[in-house]
């Protein structure tokens, strides 16, 4: 054969092997810009329910009577519910197993697997965890965050407070008081989850009573033991309107949980319940507590009267967030929530717009 005959075959071998790496280069690229548009929609869709989240997390403290427990959980739960593809990344980064992890919610299966069976087996250090978490501890925080405000608020409002403080008796009692508002908030936090088991293996696996962590007896001994010391706390070391407070809350707590009542049932009573707990109680009697401490008649300020206002709202909302990640359980059980009936997207920008 001759030279041209032997290099036409070469040739068009070559321009097709062209061919075809120049449409692989194209559709590589389209994969690659629809990978984007699908990330950007999903971010843009889910960036008001993190934002909750992380402002819940740090500021809030309620129970399921209020919080969300990550933004990482948020995001999972709502994409589930709104059904936005999500785009997988095969190189990420695996994360280590933490305790923190753990209680927050963006926990690794793994881990909680062993914690269950120390815990089972017996062990004291796993069952000190299981109980450290069944307090939830973000709860906590925001409940000590309250507290520090309140009593600053309360001593920068009181002329010469700060100089003429006998601080050797008023730390011991405020002490004291932190106690008992955690004893009451484990008391809340605790029975919610022990009324809420089935529901809380649906939305919240990761609580050590709906895993297995805790068992409902050690439950009913850590929830029964907090809702008697803290009331006998304030009873003997507060003046009598504090413990009616105390017990207006520790009341409202439990039947936000406790059938037959069981306010969570319904949307605005749960909304009003959360609002009352976190909002108005918790402030005033932080505010109320360290005036009487420090012997000073009490007043309302306008800054009092705006904090109180404000935290009141900020929990208004606190009631309506918590639901979304909880909406596929809540479903299940027939549990009526904003979420469940408007839809996790609407109120997440509602409750946005609330914020700002």
């Amino acid at each position: 054969p001759s030279q041209n005959e032997q290099e036409t075959p070469c040739v068009g071998k070559r321009y097709m092997s062209l061919q075809l790496r120049s449409e692989f280069r194209t559709s590589h690229t389209l994969y690659k810009v629809k990978l984007f548009v699908l990330e950007n929609r999903r971010r843009k869709t889910m960036r008001s329910i993190s934002m909750l989240s992380g402002v819940m997390l740090v500021m809030s403290g309620a129970t399921k009577l209020a919080c969300f427990s990550t933004p990482v959980e948020c995001f999972s739960v709502a994409q589930r519910s709104i059904r936005i593809p999500r785009v997988i990344h095969t190189q990420r980064k695996t994360q280590k197993p933490s305790l923190s992890m753990a209680v927050e919610g963006d926990f690794d299966p793994d881990a909680l697997s062993k914690s269950v069976s120390e815990a089972q087996s017996g062990s004291l250090k796993a069952k000190g965890r299981a109980l450290y978490k069944f307090t939830r501890p973000h709860t906590i925080r925001g409940t000590i965050l309250a507290s520090i405000a309140g009593t600053i608020r309360a001593l920068q409002d009181t002329p010469g407070a700060f100089a003429n403080a006998q601080w050797g008796a008023m730390l011991p009692r405020a002490v004291i008081g932190m106690v008992a508002l955690l004893l009451g908030n484990a008391f809340i936090v605790g029975i919610n989850q022990i009324f809420d088991k089935d529901i809380d293996v649906m939305n919240k696996p990761f609580l050590p009573v709906a895993s297995g962590e805790m068992s409902k007896r050690f439950a009913w001994v850590a929830v029964l033991t907090a809702g008697f010391i803290g009331p006998m706390i304030v009873y003997n070391f507060f003046p009598p309107l504090l413990f009616k407070l105390y017990m207006l809350g520790w009341t409202l707590g439990a039947i936000y949980s406790v059938p037959p009542i069981r306010t969570k049932r319904n949307p605005i009573a749960a909304g009003l319940t959360i609002a009352t707990v976190r909002g108005f109680l918790l402030n005033f009697g932080v505010y109320y507590a360290v005036k009487d401490a420090i012997g000073a008649p009490f007043n309302w300020s306008p800054k009092v009267a705006f904090i109180a206002r404000f935290m009141t709202m900020f929990a208004t909302v606190i009631a309506v967030t918590k639901d979304l990640p909880d909406i596929e359980g809540d479903k299940a059980y027939n549990i009526d929530t904003f979420a469940t009936k408007i839809g996790v997207p609407k109120i997440a920008k509602g409750a946005t717009f609330c914020l700002l």
